[in-house]
């Protein structure tokens, strides 16, 4: 288990993350489901995510994201894929721990969580008592497989990310809460990516009592970020962090290119860092480019090591 994460935010230092595996996937060829996206992958592409996450390491990430967003029971069973749960998620943790040894780095393994319906259709949730189970179901088989932390990923509302985040709190490993939002039809108020209506002020709320590790903005869109983590730093007095989103769905149900160049994004970051984010990385259309360039500008931020390259 690596805790160098732990030691370094400790230090007040800087923490590199992956960037996008689903968007790697399509870039490199994998088409998404339109259910699941990118949590199919590792029943059919598993060395193919091994080398994701391993370039991902190379680049600089210091933690790594199994590719289990989209991979919880209630989600694989919309896609037909219900009965092959533990067998898709061990082969996608598998994958992340494969790069690990490939590497000889010492990253950390994030389990990745999400409370996101299939296809992204608000009215495609189970009921509550299945969803929660389901929730359990992913979050104890990830602990049981030997995940270093759990990662709650587009956390956005008051009702289906409390449910994730209890699952989650129960089963004892570190949490990263991972909020994700867009600003409003105002310009200036902050809301759910996907709940226009819910105020992140809301789901804040309803989520910091569980006490997480690291408080992220992430599958934000970067003109957001900078305001969220006022937000967030209102309320919360614990290490903060942002991995935007970069890319969007295009219509043939690929992505469409990377609003934002390495530099770009780069450039960002430093404002970030400015504005007390001490976790940095990438979200869809976020490339292994992307996170070469976090990794510089955290080396001239001053932080002595972030992400040293791995053979």
């Amino acid at each position: 288990m690596s805790a160098s994460w732990q030691r370094k935010l400790a230090d007040g230092r800087i923490v590199l993350v992956d960037g996008g595996t689903g968007s790697e996937l399509v870039r490199r060829g994998f088409r998404l489901s339109e259910l699941a996206w990118s949590g199919l992958a590792s029943a059919s592409n598993q060395h193919l995510l091994t080398e994701i996450h391993a370039d991902f390491i190379r680049a600089g990430a210091e933690v790594i994201t199994t590719n289990t967003f989209g991979t919880a029971r209630f989600v694989l069973e919309s896609a037909g894929r219900g009965s092959e749960f533990r067998a898709i998620n061990e082969r996608a943790v598998r994958a992340a721990f494969a790069a690990r040894e490939a590497t000889g780095a010492d990253v950390a393994v994030a389990g990745s969580i999400s409370c996101v319906p299939p296809g992204l259709d608000l009215d495609a949730y189970p009921d509550p008592d299945t969803e929660a189970r389901d929730y359990r179901e992913l979050a104890e088989l990830l602990a049981e497989l030997g995940v270093d932390l759990l990662v709650l990923e587009m956390m956005q509302d008051d009702e289906h990310a409390v449910r994730a985040c209890e699952a989650a709190a129960r089963v004892g490993l570190p949490l990263w809460l991972g909020l994700s939002c867009r600003l409003g039809a105002d310009g200036r108020s902050l809301v759910g990516f996907d709940y226009p209506e819910i105020p992140l002020e809301t789901t804040l709320a309803a989520l910091l009592v569980f006490e997480p590790a690291v408080v992220t903005v992430m599958h934000t869109p970067p003109e957001a970020v900078e305001p969220a983590l006022a937000a967030v730093g209102s309320l919360w007095s614990g290490p903060v962090g942002a991995y935007p989103v970069l890319d969007t769905d295009a219509p043939d149900g690929g992505r469409t290119p990377p609003v934002l160049s390495p530099a770009g994004l780069a450039e960002h970051a430093a404002r970030w860092l400015d504005a007390g984010a001490r976790v940095l990385g990438g979200c869809c259309g976020a490339s292994p480019h992307h996170i070469r360039a976090l990794r510089e500008v955290a080396l001239g931020y001053g932080d002595g090591s972030p992400g040293d390259q791995p053979r």
